[in-house]
């Protein structure tokens, strides 16, 4: 009981030194940068393996071309012809968000001293890639209209009396939106990994119970923790697809200023 206690849910989220001092040090190897590593080299190993380019293609091959062409179809959809051009970033969010949810998910944990670690579930990382996709839509909104850009906050048809007062509401939605781009990933998974560890720990609590009510709260925990985590995969794939769909949604916004 007493080490059941000690189970922490949001340990799992603690960034620690691996080389150098986090105090002053900005420089210092973290958990944190080593699984970001570690995804860039699962998602470098994952692109090269689908690039062969064979007469007759191999299942990697498929998966690679049929993520490729997604990305790319729901570019031609939400942009048009001239979202083409920014097919590499919106693959590049989407497949880099993909992996690490996923890579965060794999049960690594039971390899004696390795500890996973996912770093979408950190506001820093998610934050860093909603403002780059919001700077991309401001340098293109700018650069293709100039002050005409700031049409896109007064919705055709605004009467003139409540055009003040709808551009602020519009303006202040548009600012928002790298906000709740990256609280969007974030939350989303944090929560599961809470919610998975918190179950865990009535798994052994249980365990350690006496009598016969023990046991059976450790067996519909455990089976909890199994449609959690199954939900979590869904939910790791459907964020990355959230996350690049309101990215092209937007670089549509200040493309053709709908």
């Amino acid at each position: 009981m007493a080490a059941a206690s000690t189970i922490d849910p949001m340990h799992q989220f603690q960034i620690d030194p691996l080389a150098g001092d986090l105090s002053g040090n900005p420089f210092a190897f973290t958990n944190s940068a080593l699984w970001m590593m570690i995804v860039l080299g699962a998602i470098l190993v994952f692109m090269l393996g689908g690039m062969r380019r064979e007469l007759v293609p191999g299942r990697w091959q498929v998966m690679v071309e049929g993520i490729t062409s997604f990305v790319s179809s729901m570019i031609d959809t939400n942009i048009g012809p001239e979202g083409r051009k920014y097919t590499p970033w919106v693959f590049t969010v989407f497949i880099f968000i993909l992996f690490a949810n996923l890579m965060g998910m794999m049960p690594f944990g039971v390899i004696p001293g390795v500890h996973p670690f996912t770093i979408t579930s950190q506001f820093s990382i998610t934050g860093v890639l909603a403002i780059i996709s919001f700077s991309i839509v401001l340098v293109v909104g700018f650069w293709r209209h100039g002050f005409h850009f700031f049409s896109l906050f007064i919705p055709h048809g605004t009467p003139k009396v409540l055009l003040p007062l709808i551009f602020l509401i519009e303006l202040l939605s548009f600012l928002v939106r790298p906000f709740s781009l990256a609280l969007r990933l974030f939350v989303a998974m944090i929560a599961g990994h809470i919610l998975v560890k918190v179950f865990g720990s009535f798994v052994v609590t249980g365990l350690n119970a006496e009598g016969a009510m023990g046991p059976l709260i450790a067996l519909l925990s455990f089976v909890f923790i199994a449609g959690v985590s199954a939900l979590e995969l869904l939910v790791c794939a459907i964020q990355a697809y959230v996350f690049a769909l309101l990215t092209s949604l937007y670089i549509n916004d200040a493309v053709n200023l709908h």
